[in-house]
């Protein structure tokens, strides 16, 4: 998956005179962040500069806050969907490599999902880009074939029941409170995508039936 962390976020400072010696200087700092957070800490913009030998000054006006700072290690991706070019038409291994591509990158990218996470949870915050929903658009694209084969499939409602199966949320809950492995989580959460297409597809057809006038 493509992935950068948020340029969109520059300040001011960035934008004014020796562009690429301040863009080297905030990839170190985003790149000392997410270490960091790999190791389990929680950084403040001062032990970022520590870390990376720039002075407190110049690394706060890259990021004024310790949220700033912890929002711009959070991935990005700009991709409007997670299949291959040559996708299948099944719906079902459609939903599949979604999955796998999602999860994976969940994976990946826990420790810095984990702590964008926490700042999504404080009391008006503003989401982090990757909580946008934009993962409800990749799934729902995984099920567009449904439109055609199983027209009475709410496609946004599966997307947004399998979401909530999936992803970092699910991730915390089935490794912290489940205390399963990651590997029996990331199956599972497979498993739950899958599952729910399958009894979204069931039901339907059978409350199709139901409703069809006796011959």
């Amino acid at each position: 998956m493509l992935l950068r962390y948020h340029d969109v976020m520059q300040v001011p400072y960035e934008l004014a005179g020796r562009q690429r010696q301040k863009s080297r200087t905030r990839e170190a700092l985003v790149a000392a962040t997410r270490k960091l957070l790999a190791q389990g800490g929680t950084p403040t913009v001062e032990e970022v500069a520590a870390a990376t030998g720039i002075s407190r000054t110049t690394a706060y006006r890259y990021f004024p806050n310790q949220r700033a700072l912890l929002l711009s290690a959070h991935p990005e991706t700009l991709q409007r969907s997670l299949l291959p070019d040559d996708a299948p038409g099944d719906p079902e291994t459609r939903l599949d490599l979604v999955m796998e591509a999602f999860i994976r990158t969940t994976v990946e990218w826990e420790p810095q999902l984990r702590a964008s996470l926490r700042l999504s949870l404080e009391p008006g915050a503003d989401q982090p880009l990757l909580r946008g929903g934009r993962a409800i658009g990749w799934i729902e694209d995984a099920l567009a074939p449904l439109r055609d084969t199983n027209p009475e499939v709410d496609i946004r409602r599966l997307a947004v029941a399998i979401r909530s199966a999936t992803g970092i949320e699910a991730l915390v809950w089935l490794t912290d409170i489940a205390h399963l492995p990651r590997a029996e989580a990331t199956g599972l959460m497979r498993w739950s995508a899958r599952a729910l297409l399958q009894a979204a597809v069931a039901g339907r057809a059978q409350l199709a039936a139901e409703r069809r006038p006796p011959n």
